[in-house]
């Protein structure tokens, strides 16, 4: 592979739409199973990465997609809020960012790490994953032969996968789940014959609703976390320092803008993509500016009429069957931060907050205080930060 520098513009726009390929199974995804249009979403990771790197200062490698964190908040909000309201509190969520990267100028990345520990941000992920579990099965259940199929697919490329194979098992899962599905005639190919080759995605306007922006406020601890994380994980990929230059505030201000424009056209929020970190990991080519080729080739397909048809035809069921590996991966990465940071649960202290953020999101909660109603993730994250701030730290701590 040639290095950066040596690198020509059609070889560039080779390999940025290579990268865009890796990010596009998960781009994909998230918008199918909320019942938002997947060309927004295409459009939304293609504007929300140039936000980003305008606001880096074009330094940082780094591609925004469609965040999985925000799945069943935004289908238990679609419900209760309607899909207008729900997206201005998906907006409230760049918002979050926004004070989250004020709070790191001024105080330093330690300040996050204290008011966010591993004890609240591992049982949330795990609830994030675990929330939707039902979901998953429901959609499996349709046509148990094309889930396992595309399970299966999914499962045997993530394990035995080489090379760019490896980083993209959810679109591989996806593809062969389709090519089943379609020999299996269960496909409707006729909205692909009637959709117009350009055709513009299906915009939708929010709506203020103060109840959907309490409610979904809670919910951006994680991906926080994640975006701290995704920043240190590119940061040894390339060997730079972007926590510094251009500076940890500066990435989270760019992923909060990002997520806030996506709302306002009705996408989903968008957060740094490890699958392309992984491409770059592999392929050596860390230069900004093939990121932005993959931006704007997102942008491109998200015109393509006949390809936001395409995928609208796939089953329920190839859905499904990733849905029951998916979550249950997000489920395995709050486990893993737990243990990975050592959290001793047979601390009284530390097993009362993962205990009470678990069961109060998976018994599906809700506080109401007038018109204003704190539920599920948000709820359980709320309640495990309050907690973190208010019990004593004993000397096992």
């Amino acid at each position: 592979m040639k290095s950066n520098s040596n690198l020509g513009p059609l070889q560039k726009t080779a390999v940025g739409a290579q990268f865009l390929f890796v990010a596009f199974g998960s781009t994909v995804l998230v918008p199918l199973l909320v019942g938002l249009d997947p060309s927004v979403a295409l459009l939304t990771a293609g504007i929300g990465t140039l936000i980003f790197h305008a606001v880096t200062k074009g330094k940082v490698p780094v591609f925004l997609g469609s965040s999985f964190a925000f799945i069943a908040p935004i289908i238990k909000a679609t419900e209760l809020f309607g899909l207008p309201g729900t997206l201005s509190g998906l907006a409230a969520v760049g918002l979050v960012y926004g004070l989250m990267s004020a709070l790191i100028r001024l105080r330093g990345v330690g300040f996050i790490a204290r008011l966010f520990p591993p004890i609240v941000v591992g049982p949330v992920i795990m609830l994030i994953g675990l929330s939707l579990a039902g979901t998953g099965v429901d959609m499996a259940k349709s046509n148990w032969p094309l889930a396992i199929i595309a399970l299966a697919t999914t499962v045997v490329v993530s394990i035995f996968g080489k090379g760019l194979l490896k980083l993209i098992p959810i679109f591989s899962g996806i593809v062969v789940g389709y090519i089943a599905a379609v020999l299996l005639k269960v496909v409707d190919f006729q909205p692909v014959v009637e959709a117009s080759w350009f055709a513009l995605p299906a915009f939708v306007r929010p709506e203020l609703c103060w109840e959907a922006i309490i409610f979904m406020i809670p919910v951006a601890i994680a991906p926080v976390i994640e975006h701290i994380g995704d920043i240190y994980a590119i940061n040894e990929v390339t060997g730079k320092d972007f926590v510094s230059n251009p500076g940890l505030h500066r990435t989270m201000l760019g992923d909060g803008l990002a997520c806030v424009a996506a709302s306002f056209i009705g996408g989903p929020p968008v957060t740094t993509y490890s699958e392309v970190t992984g491409a770059i990991s592999l392929t050596k080519i860390t230069d900004p500016a093939v990121i932005r080729i993959a931006a704007i080739f997102g942008i491109l397909f998200s015109v393509l009429g006949k390809v936001s048809a395409l995928l609208k035809t796939i089953p329920d069921a190839v859905l499904g069957g990733i849905m029951l590996l998916l979550f249950g991966t997000i489920a395995s990465v709050g486990i893993n931060s737990l243990v990975k940071n050592k959290v001793d649960l047979g601390n009284t202290r530390n097993l009362v907050i993962a205990s009470l953020i678990l069961t109060l999101g998976i018994g599906g909660a809700e506080l109401t205080f007038g018109s204003i109603t704190f539920a599920g993730i948000g709820l359980s994250a709320l309640v495990g930060v309050i907690l973190n701030l208010i019990l004593p730290k004993s000397k096992e701590n």
